[in-house]
């Protein structure tokens, strides 16, 4: 048996193992896993509020003073100045250099959706990474912020439950049922490691384990970031604390079981914690606080801790775009970095309302409200209200994924969807909360129109295992508020046809019902949609267009499309196409997209739509840092490839001591006889015989066979279409390379290049030279030599993994491929460097997405194990 077949029995052998099948469904386990720990939190609520009434809830909450609040508001302030210097701090740590009012602006709008969403389309990650883009910073950066940042607030989080569990273990043991010894242990446990870190790390050295090495900050960054932790960590417990009735348990001691319920709250993955961390407070204060006491407070404290920075972001953001706010220099601020944030936070918004109105849908109408309705309006128009009003909260949860990706669609149904349940609120409840935030959400969305240019249906984006998890989470939470608010009510079939301005638990019973059956719907038509079909060939019509595309442009590599082994997707307007192959799972797009720079950011979210439908990864493969902030809206993560070698045809005049090896190889190449010439398009099919000849001769030599997608190949209609530079020994072609140009004369490069195996001794340098000579002679301003892979990765103790393992493979992987030889090479021309980047859509892995490119230009698994 071969090899070949020995790497695909293993690749066949690992999919369908247990562990090769958690690995391919990783994403739906975790999102069912998620779910079940929601039920089970559900469960636990259910029965440690059994005592509790709506009622004694809603007069808790009555009875919470105004200072109280004020109070509240007041830490929630403090909370979010702390998380702010987290991104700050990381910033510093990183090596970037952002003025504090933009680092402000983008940890509040991270923070404030993150804390209310909670889950990956929604996530911090992401603002972070679409507004820092947009300041400058680099991919690599961003990425180390966003892990410094999660690293802090996890460690932070430990640490201050640590402290809190060492000083006051004896009242907290009896809570949670633990001994105070033990609890003690865990927290001396816990400050070890911590201890042991800071030691590692004394100066900002690099600890190990294993493959990965990290720097930890040096000691002055550990104890600046714990301050900042402890005082977010305290703000935030302050703010629920501040509105918990008088208790026995003291602030010290709360703040442990606080600490306590955030992390189990972050481990659980159920978004925003939402239920996990009401349980653990529930169950550690019951004994010591009335439990309807305790449910007001946790209701008002998610309002004030998560809705409300929310809200003051949305607004603040929308403020800004008003004429006459824009000329304040902190509204010019917001304005900059709101172009990238505002889809998001009306996304979160959005999704924040729905939920709002499903969830009303379940509460009673205060009774004086029930008593005006009455009086105006007949009864089937009030029930009518109560359940389209729900309907039009799950037509937003919906549409505010599309918010987020900018959808045109996502826009007007937003609109109308929030106006309608404006309307709603008013006819079904007179809930005037409910309205003015629905106002403010339109007053957003109207302010922002221009970011919402997408023509792309919202019914055709595929709803990811995330939102089909928000969406369960949001139905068993309605259920869970029916059977909290109506648990005096015998459940009886009659229910179900009782109408009536009295009776309110039959029109929660009937909402909870409809949108259980909507979102249930909504996840069937999204599971069950029909993959698309694996993407076609060029067709000879699509290959013209695309041709006349690239004539008019400055990038010689995008003549690659002539090739005709790829793929092409055009821009609405035809004026900006993508090239792209598939491999396994992955689409992946050649380069930047061709065309107009207008049409790219619709470009890129087309081609991430499209492949995300066919149940497949998007990957963008050496593109350049111009593309990166149309990926990072796209939700997609750049690594670094290596480095593309440009020279400045300008200054190439072989003159100078720098250029002495260059001229001396040029000499000794006229020496051997070697003349050089560069045959037209048109009389490229008289030699192809000849080029045929020297191209077999150097697969043979190499034991090589021909690439493809990122590389040309020998096909004379290919090389048919641009000239070629040859280099000719008496009279015979003993090398030549195709030379691609377009009308533009900004870049030229070559790409097929092939030799003889008796071509004299520095036949290559001397085709380059000539050919870059002939470049410049001919009016263009630059040579692409081509990249230089794993070229320029950080070597910083700093730099993220990949950049520390690409830098580690550049230097000591000789003896897989050429890594070094081809820099020197290059650099003997004295090029500009420039990054070349891998994107990838979601939470791909970048090593398989390289590989996938990898066989894809190898011509698949055989091609790359024969070459």
């Amino acid at each position: 048996m071969s090899g070949q077949d020995h790497l695909i029995d293993a690749e066949e052998t690992e999919r369908f193992s247990v562990v090769g099948l958690i690995r391919r469904y990783r994403t739906p386990l975790t999102a069912l896993v998620t779910l079940a720990i929601f039920c089970f939190v559900a469960f636990a609520i259910d029965r440690l509020t059994d005592e509790v009434r709506y009622d004694d809830v809603v007069q808790a909450l009555a009875d919470t003073s105004v200072l109280s609040i004020l109070l509240a508001i007041l830490f929630t302030g403090l909370s979010f100045v702390a998380l702010a210097f987290y991104d700050f701090n990381a910033i510093e740590y990183v090596g970037a250099k952002l003025r504090f009012p933009q680092v402000a602006v983008t940890a509040f709008s991270a923070y404030a959706v993150g804390n209310t969403a909670g889950f990956g389309p929604l996530s911090g990650g992401a603002i972070r990474y679409r507004a820092y883009s947009r300041l400058g910073m680099s991919p690599e950066d961003i990425g180390r912020v966003i892990a410094f940042v999660t690293l802090s607030f996890g460690l932070g989080l430990a640490c201050v439950a640590a402290i809190a569990l060492l000083v006051i273990a004896d009242q907290i043991g009896p809570l949670v049922g633990i001994s105070s010894f033990w609890l003690r242990i865990i927290a001396i446990a816990i400050l070890g490691v911590f201890g042991l870190l800071l030691v590692a790390g004394r100066g900002g050295r690099a600890v190990s384990v294993g493959p990965v090495t990290v720097r930890l900050p040096d000691s002055r960054t550990w104890s600046r970031q714990f301050l900042v932790s402890a005082l977010d960590i305290a703000a935030s417990a302050t703010v629920l604390y501040v509105l918990l009735p008088p208790t026995a348990i003291g602030w010290p001691v709360f703040l442990a079981i606080y600490s306590i319920a955030v992390g189990l709250g972050v481990l659980s993955h159920v978004p925003a914690g939402l239920g996990v961390f009401e349980t653990i407070i529930i169950a550690s204060l019951g004994s010591s606080v009335n439990i309807d006491a305790v449910l007001g407070s946790l209701v008002l404290y998610r309002l004030i801790y998560n809705v409300l920075p929310l809200l003051v972001a949305v607004v603040a953001v929308s403020a800004a775009e008003l004429r006459r706010f824009a000329s304040h220099p902190l509204a010019a601020e917001i304005r900059r970095i709101g172009v990238r944030l505002m889809p998001q936070l009306l996304s979160a918004f959005a999704l924040l309302l729905g939920v709002m109105l499903i969830f009303s849908s379940v509460t009673p109408t205060p009774d004086e409200n029930l008593e005006i309705l009455a009086t105006f309006l007949p009864l089937p128009v009030v029930e009518s209200a109560h359940f389209f009003a729900s309907v039009m909260g799950l037509a937003l949860v919906v549409a505010a994924r599309g918010i987020g990706q900018r959808l045109d669609g996502a826009w007007w149904v937003s609109i109308t969807a929030s106006a309608a349940a404006l309307a709603l609120s008013i006819i079904k409840a007179i809930a005037l909360v409910e309205a003015i935030f629905l106002g403010i959400l339109i007053f957003g969305l109207f302010i922002n129109r221009k970011r919402f240019r997408r023509r792309a249906s919202l019914i055709a984006q595929p709803l990811t295992a995330s939102w089909l998890l928000a969406l369960a989470v949001i139905c068993i939470g309605a259920f869970v508020i029916l059977l909290f608010v109506y648990r005096d009510v015998d459940y009886t079939n009659a229910l179900w046809w009782d109408f009536d301005f009295s009776d309110e638990a039959p029109r929660g019973l009937r909402a909870v019902l409809g949108i259980t059956l909507l979102s249930l719907a909504t996840a069937i038509f999204a599971l069950l949609r029909p993959a698309t079909v694996r993407p076609a060939i060029a067709t000879q019509e699509d290959l013209d267009r695309a041709v006349d595309i690239v004539r008019k442009q400055r990038f010689a590599d995008a003549n690659l499309v002539r090739m005709g082994d790829k793929s092409i997707m055009f821009s609405e307007k035809g004026d900006a196409f993508i090239m792209y192959g598939r491999q396994g799972r992955s689409w992946i797009a050649l380069f930047d997209p061709v065309g107009e720079r207008a049409a790219f950011p619709d470009l890129v979210w087309q081609f991430v739509e499209a492949a995300r439908a066919a149940g497949c990864r998007a990957v963008f493969y050496q593109i350049s840092p111009v593309l990166l902030p149309y990926c990072a809206d796209a939700g997609l993560r750049a690594f670094k490839l290596g480095e593309l070698a440009v020279a400045d045809l300008s200054t190439f005049e072989m003159k100078g001591g720098k250029w002495a090896n260059l001229r001396q190889t040029a000499s000794r190449a006229q020496r051997d006889g070697l003349d050089f010439e560069v045959i037209p398009p048109e009389g490229v099919p008289a030699v192809m015989d000849a080029l045929k000849e020297v191209s077999d001769a150097w697969l043979a030599d190499h034991n090589a066979k021909e690439k493809g997608f990122s590389l040309g190949a020998f096909d004379p209609e290919y090389l048919s279409s641009q000239p070629i530079g040859v280099l000719k020994r008496e009279g015979r072609i003993v090398a030549f390379a195709n030379i691609l140009v377009t009308d533009a004369k900004d870049e030229g490069t070559i790409d097929l290049m092939r030799f003889s195996p008796d071509a004299p001794k520095g036949s290559m340098d001397f085709l380059f030279v000539r050919i870059m000579e002939y470049l410049r002679e001919e009016g263009f301003a630059h040579f692409n030599l081509g990249m230089a892979p794993l070229s320029g990765m950080s070597k910083r103790e700093t730099a993220p993994v990949w950049d520390r393992i690409g830098s580690t493979v550049f230097e000591h992987g000789e003896r897989f491929y050429n890594f070094k030889g081809l820099r020197a090479f290059k650099s003997k021309f004295h090029p500009q460097w420039q990054p070349r980047y891998l994107a990838v859509s979601g939470g791909g892995n970048p090593v398989i997405a390289l590989m996938d490119a990898t066989f894809l230009i190898g011509g698949g698994l055989k091609g790359v194990v024969k070459k």
